[in-house]
Parts: structure tokens; C-alpha cells; sequence
């Protein structure tokens, strides 16, 4: 199984494990969370990333899911890649999420790509009455 890793500011990453564990109906066993804080040490946040990594990794791959580019957790998150082993995708919101936690029995090149999907695929433009636009030309 995929182990997944979210790592972001401050408490991004419990509040969306706690809607990915309501939206599932489950507590996913292969999922840890980082949160990075103004005051943190980059270094230390790294070596704490990988320890999570070590503690995931069973043999099939780990993704990194972080917020946003440029961010001191996506920098993290860069440092951590390992082509094949450890991925890393940004912009993680909570169809993303769902997604990688669902997919995670499959490669790790796939549970990257439903990811990425599933991130994508979650932006609407809402209109009134519930109704929505697809973002995409």
C-alpha cells in the first residue's frame, strides 16, 4: 500500500485528514500529517518528514501531498523526492486527498496521477441553485 504524507501550514493537514476520514467513513492506517509552523526549523521539519516517510514506506511508495509552491512545507517536500519512492504533488485540497487515500493500493505512479486528477477535477465555478461550471477550456 502507498503510504501518504501531508505536509503543510499549520493545521491544513489534520483539518483535511479529519474531512478525508469523515468523506471515507474510515481512519486510513496509511496516512501521516506534518504541520510546519512560522518558528519551525526547516532542517528539523525535513529529518521529522522523512522519519514519517521510513514509517509509511512499505514497499510500494509514499506521496507527499503539500499546499502550495513556494511555501516553506512544498520546499520540505522538494527535498524529500526520490523518483519512484517517495512523489510529491502541491495544491492539495480534500478531493485530492480522497482520491490518493483511495487509489493507495494501487502503484505509486498511479495513486500520483488519480491524485493530480482528483485535485483537478474538485475546482468548480458554482453557480446559483447548486449548479456548476467546469473550470477547463
Amino acid at each position: 500500500m502507498v503510504g501518504v504524507l501531508l505536509i503543510s501550514h499549520g493545521n491544513l493537514g489534520l483539518s483535511l485528514a479529519d474531512c478525508a476520514r469523515h468523506v471515507l467513513g474510515r481512519v486510513p492506517d496509511n496516512l501521516a500529517i506534518m504541520g510546519v509552523e512560522k518558528h519551525d526549523d526547516p532542517e528539523a521539519k525535513r529529518l521529522e518528514a522523512q522519519g514519517l516517510i521510513a514509517q509509511l514506506e512499505q514497499g510500494d511508495g509514499v506521496v507527499v501531498l503539500t499546499d502550495m509552491v513556494g511555501g516553506t512545507p512544498a520546499n520540505i517536500t522538494g527535498r524529500l523526492v526520490q523518483a519512484g519512492r517517495v512523489e510529491a504533488v502541491a495544491g492539495v485540497n480534500l478531493p485530492m486527498l480522497v482520491r490518493a487515500l483511495s487509489y493507495s493500493s494501487q502503484p505509486l505512479e498511479i495513486v500520483v496521477s488519480k491524485a493530480i486528477t482528483g485535485g483537478l477535477e474538485g475546482v468548480f465555478y458554482m453557480l446559483p441553485e447548486g449548479k456548476h461550471a467546469k473550470t477547463t477550456d
